[in-house]
């Protein structure tokens, strides 16, 4: 059996966009909820994001608070990737606070410091589990999709 079955995430650029790329390139499936219209920073005009990555499911609100919450909500567990230092990232607060609402296992991942913690975390988790991606935008963190992706590849042997 398999740890992680599905990995799902919002979309947007930086975190959310490495995870995704990283699920299709080891085949896991992806899912997640991603805003109307398929917005994203970087794919502003209907269909958005949703002509590449049609895994994903529109809310029926344009904001990406809704689409953070669901994607939470959905889940089994959390894995937030985040930078060393300080970082402001209004979606990926409201995704911890949600997780921590929810009571979601969750694993916060500061840049590569934390990947022995966080193979440790995922082996705890159950078979089966759906794993929602997330953390700051690219304009909130220019180097979020590289760290992320080296992250998830540091992760690979316990994600696939």
């Amino acid at each position: 059996m398999k740890k992680i079955v599905k990995i799902r995430t919002g979309g947007q650029t930086g975190v959310d966009r490495a995870a995704m790329d990283f699920a299709r390139e080891h085949e896991i499936p992806l899912c997640g909820w991603c805003p109307k219209n398929g917005w994203a920073e970087d794919y502003t005009v209907a269909p958005g994001l949703l002509k590449d990555y049609p895994e994903l499911t529109e809310t029926p609100s344009e904001g990406t608070e809704q689409r953070t919450k669901w994607n939470m909500r959905d889940c089994d567990a959390i894995l937030t990737i985040l930078p060393e230092g300080a970082y402001v990232s209004p979606g990926t607060d409201i995704g911890l606070q949600e997780g921590e609402v929810l009571g979601k296992p969750m694993c916060t991942v500061i840049g590569m410091n934390d990947v022995p913690a966080a193979i440790s975390w995922i082996r705890t988790l159950p078979e089966e589990t759906e794993l929602c991606i997330g953390g700051p935008r690219a304009s909130e963190w220019p180097e979020a999709y590289e760290v992320a992706r080296c992250v998830l590849e540091s992760l690979s042997k316990e994600l696939c």
